[in-house]
């Protein structure tokens, strides 16, 4: 459940503190990642993965694998199929389980702030 959790989430850093990265529209609808994230509804991140997917998808997919591989060192464990941060409870070692979230999505921010082109500049040469 951790990969799925990540995008949106990832998106969500990287439109609040990278925003030369995303136009107006992205920017406004960014912070609603953190929510849909939290609550493991990954379809947040399909309107930018849709909008630049060379870049987007890729960032996603490492930052993922990053938190599950956190999340397997950790030996965490999640016995519920969907929920999110309400699956918390039940979540076999949730300390580590919250580190790999937080480090997946960290993971997925700093690769888009890497692989995304500048806004302001594409705009202009547009």
């Amino acid at each position: 459940m951790i990969g799925g959790m990540v995008p949106p989430i990832a998106i969500a850093l990287s439109t609040t503190f990278n925003k030369a990265k995303w136009n107006a529209q992205e920017l406004k609808s960014g912070p609603v990642n953190y929510l849909m994230g939290l609550c493991f509804i990954t379809e947040g991140a399909i309107p930018y993965a849709a909008s630049d997917p060379l870049r987007v998808i890729p960032s996603c997919m490492i930052g993922s694998g990053v938190a599950g591989a956190v999340c397997a060192l950790f030996n965490c464990a999640c016995p519920a199929p969907h929920g999110g941060i309400f699956t918390f409870a039940v979540v076999e070692h949730p300390l580590g389980y919250l580190i790999s979230l937080v480090a997946g999505s960290v993971a997925g921010a700093l690769m888009l702030a890497v692989l995304k082109k500048n806004q302001a500049k594409a705009e202009k040469k547009a």
